[in-house]
This record gives structure tokens, sequence and C-alpha cells, in this order.
């Protein structure tokens, strides 16, 4: 391509014409240059106000692949968090894509979207690229941190593979983090052996040092907790500086479990009365008009569940509260259990599980979630314990105001409770301490209180060396870090202390560091059996696991950099 000041010449050039019968000569034709006559593969003899075609044209076609691979594997990390099946990126979402640019910037820019390549393999491999990605960049991370803690669980899929979740906290840039470190199949028996197997493989593949590991949480399966052969046992085997902890929530569900034979008989009885018109279509969609032309608060009912975590107090409370259209719906029904619902002794005993059971599952919410961690857990531990000793001494002086459903149906005329069921609420209630103190022993034990507030101790923590002591009371007695103290949290507190106090900073950040329950895998394996469902039940979800359940954004830079080839396809 020759260029002027004010016009480019392309190549090829046309051909210069005959001389006309008139003796006229065409001169060659010369246009205006464009960038985008590179597209066609033109080149040109350039200048400086011309760029050299060849050199740009290079770069400007690798730097379009760049971007449209990019925009795949960005595409393909949308679908792997929302959990959907590879093939939705061809069938749906690049024709969104295609009809949004083409309606919003113009039909010739919809057409370069076409280049972006999500087929169902493409997306897969740009999944694993992914995965892989997060993973190197945890495996890093815990090669450089001081300390980490393990949680572990294990599962069945839809396939009938025995699934392995394993995640991990630890401490990185003045943070405790957490992560899924490791979502893998254990072949055959899920035994102590093989699970342990399996993490120890990955520890030493990527060259995490056990040595690092302070604590390890599971529930109490004996493959798990076995004192010999169990997986803990054989990870303290390793990791000799190693604590464990029983699943806080796994211990609180056995708590909950101790009730007397007559309340378990109103619980059961309570559950066997819903499942009669929640079993059959027909009844709810009756149940539910005859609720709409009583002006009810509620229509449905709800289904009881021995899932720990979904609230059986809401369900105790939904049948307490619709008894007067369940009264009316059972009239002309031959049921054996209707007539509970006249019955004012088995309405108290209802009213007081729905309200005791609703405590009970707001504990267990408060003990879910992400980043708790031990002294958080016993703090609710320790308050509710305390909850249940006053109302024990409420109950003791007939005073039920606590218990708001029991209290208000109390309130109703000709309704009174009967000492039976009183005593047999207090019975109930100091069972539930006594339960909550052999499964929680030492809940009040404050050897770690500095911890929670160095600037309130007095005296000298047990197993505490007097140069740390001396360390801490000069800490309490600084104003300043008192002040930030009460803004920030306890992660961040210690860890921003860590240069001027770094071994008190240190000990504070292993006590934060174990994993109180195993809540992340509960939720991991929740979101695993949303992904590999039955219509894909051959699919390796491990990839899409840990792109849905890592707290880490990928590096799509490094991703690209890592690649010989920038192709779309590819």
């Amino acid at each position: 391509m020759q260029s002027t000041s004010s016009s480019v010449q392309l190549q090829p050039h046309l051909p210069t014409l005959p001389s006309s019968n008139f003796g006229q000569v065409v001169s060659t034709k010369r246009r205006k240059y464009d960038t985008s006559y590179l597209s066609f593969g033109f080149t040109s003899t350039g200048n400086e106000e011309a760029p050299d075609a060849p050199e740009f044209y290079g770069k400007k076609f690798k730097t379009d692949n760049q971007k449209i691979t990019e925009a795949s594997y960005q595409v393909s990390y949308r679908i792997a968090l929302a959990g959907e099946a590879y093939v939705i990126g061809e069938s749906l979402i690049k024709l969104c894509v295609q009809d949004i640019v083409s309606c919003v910037l113009g039909e010739s820019y919809s057409k370069q979207v076409e280049s972006v390549s999500l087929s169902n393999n493409t997306v897969k491999k740009r999944i694993n690229d992914i995965a892989d990605d997060i993973e190197l960049e945890l495996i890093s991370r815990l090669q450089a941190c001081n300390a980490y803690a393990l949680q572990l669980d294990e599962s069945t899929d839809v396939a009938g593979l025995a699934i392995l979740l394993v995640f991990v906290r630890y401490d990185f840039n003045k943070k405790i983090e957490e992560d899924l470190l490791l979502c893998e199949s254990v072949n055959i028996n899920t035994t102590g052996e093989n699970i342990f197997n399996c993490i120890d493989n990955f520890m030493t593949t990527h060259e995490i040092n056990w040595g690092k590991c302070i604590e390890v949480c599971s529930d109490g399966a004996k493959a798990m907790a076995g004192k010999v052969r169990g997986v803990v046992a054989r990870i303290k085997n390793v990791a000799k500086s190693c604590n464990s902890t029983h699943c806080i929530l796994h211990r609180y569900a056995l708590v909950t479990k101790r009730i007397s034979a007559t309340f378990k008989s109103v619980l059961d009885e309570a559950v066997k009365i819903i499942n009669f018109i929640k079993s059959k279509p027909l009844q709810s969609r009756i149940f539910k008009a005859m609720c709409e032309d009583m002006g009810s608060l509620h229509t449905t009912l709800l289904l009881h569940t021995e899932v720990r975590w979904l609230s059986r107090g809401k369900m105790l409370v939904r049948i307490f509260e619709l008894r007067m259209e369940l009264m009316a719906y059972f009239i002309g029904h031959n049921f054996e259990l209707s007539d509970r619902l006249n019955n004012m002794a088995w309405l108290s005993t209802l009213a007081y599980l729905a309200d005791i059971f609703g405590k009970l599952n707001e504990l267990c919410l408060a003990l879910q979630g992400k980043q708790v961690n031990i002294l958080q857990a016993k703090d609710k531990l320790v308050a509710f314990s305390r909850k249940i000793q006053y109302w024990i001494s409420a109950v003791e002086q007939n005073n039920f105001e606590c218990f708001q459903t029991l209290s208000d149906f109390l309130e109703e005329p000709e309704v009174d409770l009967d000492m039976e069921i009183r005593d047999g609420i207090k019975t109930h209630l100091s069972s539930l301490q006594q339960s909550l103190g052999d499964y929680f022993p030492n809940l009040e034990n404050q050897d770690n209180y500095w911890v929670r507030n160095p600037f309130k101790i007095q005296e000298k923590p047990k197993l505490f060396h007097s140069i740390d002591y001396e360390n801490l009371i000069e800490l309490s007695s600084d104003t300043q870090l008192e002040a930030k103290f009460r803004t920030v949290s306890l992660t961040i507190f210690w860890s921003d202390v860590f240069d001027e106090y770094p071994n008190l900073a240190k000990q504070a950040i292993r006590i934060l560091l174990p994993f109180a329950t195993t809540y992340l895998c509960e939720a991991g394996f929740s979101k695993y059996v949303a992904t590999k469902t039955k219509y894909c039940n051959k699919l390796d979800a491990a990839p899409d696991t840990r792109i849905q359940l890592s707290n880490l954004t990928p590096n799509f830079k490094r991703i690209m950099e890592a690649k010989k080839q920038v192709h779309p396809s590819h």
C-alpha cells in the first residue's frame, strides 16, 4: 500500500488500463487509508503516516484472538459459577449476546461475537484451566503461610461415588482466609486409610508442609474420628502439633435430641397430621382453598425434615397457627389424630415445642456460616446455657413470657396450663442444660479470653511466659490500640499488631484459625449435588466445585500467558 499525506494506495495494484480511442489514460485509483483494510489481508509500503501493515497486521490479529479467547474464558467462568450445563454457552449465551450487540451496537459488531468459541468441549477446557489457576494460587499461599487448619467430610453423589471435600483456613496478608483445598472421589471404601491417602497425596504432590497443620475438624463418624485408624489420627501422626475438633453442629444436633417420651409423642403426632395433608396433592389444594376462604394468615403447612439446619420450630409454629383451620378440615374425615386439635394439654405442649425448637434453631443458625471460630461458637453456647437457666427459673414461677407462642395461647379463654405439663417443660429444659454440659464441657473456661479482649486482662493467662505477659500488659495499656480494637474484627486486630507484638499475634492467630464446624463441607455438598445432577451423572464436577466454592478470583492474564498458542478454540 503506497500512501501520500492525504491518500493511500492499496496493493495489489489495480492494472493501468490501455489508452482509449480518445487517447485518454485512466489513472490508478486511490483510496483514503483505513485500518479496516488490514482485515482483508492487504499490505502496504507504508511510511510514518501509514503504519507498516505486515507488522501491524500480525499484531492486530493476535490481539483480536487474545480478546476472543479471554471472552471465552470469562463466559466459561460464569457458567461454572452458576453450575449450568456446558452446552448453554453455545446454545443460549452466545445467541443472547449476539442479539444484544446487534440491537445496541449494530449488526457488524454482532458478527464479531460469532468468533467466541463456547462449544461444550471448549467450555470444559476453559473451566479446567480456571480451576487449575485457582488451585495454583491457593497452593502458593499455603506454602508461604505460617499455619493452617482443615475441615473435612465425605458424602455420596448421584453416580454413587464417594466424594471427599476438604476446606482449609490459613493466614495470609494479615487476614485469615478459607478456601476449598480438595474435592476428589475416594476409591472403593471410605476407610480412614483411603481418605487420608487422598489428602496426603495432594499435600505431598504440591509440597504443602504437614507441620503447619494445627487443627482438623470433622464429624464423629468412625472413619473420621477413630482413635487408631481414623483420618484424624493419621493426620496427627504426620502433623505432630495438630489438634482435633468434633464439629459443634454435630454435637449440638445430639443435644437437641434429648426429649421426654411424652413430648416426643406430641412431636411425632404433629408430623403425622402434616403428612396426612401434604402427602396428597388433592388434599393440599382443598386445604389451601379452605384457608383462603377463611382469610387465614397462611394457606399451607410446612413439611418436617430431620436435616438439622432446617427449622423444626417453624414447622411447629405453622401447624399451631393453623389449628382452627385444621379442625374445620378434619370435620367429616375419619382421621385418628383429629381429636388432638381439641385437646388443650396437647396444644399447650405443641406451643411449647414450637417455641423451644424455634430458639434451638436460632442458635443453630448462629453457629453456621463462614469465618466462625471456636471463640465465637463458645460465646453463643455459653449465652444459650445461661438463657436455659433463666427459663427454668421463670417456669418455676409460672412465668411463660419467654415462650411467646405458649404465652399467647394461655391468655385465651378457658385455657389453663396443666401442672404436669409445666413440670414436663421444666424437666425438658433441665435435660437440655445437662446435655449441653455433657457435649460441651468447660464452656466457661477463660484460658483464651485474652485473645477475645486483651484490654480486660487482670492476671497472667495460663501457660504464658513472663515476656509474653509483659508484652500483653504493654499492649493493653495502649489507648490507640484499644480504640482500634473496637472498630475491627479480632483477626484484623491481631494481624495488624503482628509487627510490634509478633509472639502474641502468632499465638492469637493460631487460636482463631481452627474451624468450629464442618458447615463449609455441608454447604459444599449442596453445591456439588446441584451441579452434578442425574442428567449429567458422568460429569467430573471437581473443577466446577472448586470455582463455585473458592474465594479466589482467577487470574485470566496468567492463564492466557500460560497458553502456548492463543487461538479462539484452544
